[in-house]
């Protein structure tokens, strides 16, 4: 799994995670975006976008 400095290097560098953050809610993003320093691999961005979506229910 690769790490990177921070989600806004990993959605320059990833067409799937670029993808997959795009096809987010705009709530999910934003959350997200706060917290960019800490999402260092798709793995995390992924955890992250599925606990916040989960919340949805």
């Amino acid at each position: 799994m690769k790490k990177y400095p921070s989600m806004h290097d990993l959605i320059d560098d990833s067409a799937e995670a670029r993808d997959y953050y795009d096809g987010l809610p705009d709530y999910v993003r934003d959350q997200i975006s706060q917290r960019a320093q800490n999402v260092n691999s798709f793995e995390s961005l992924r955890d992250y976008a599925e606990n916040l979506l989960r919340g949805d229910d």
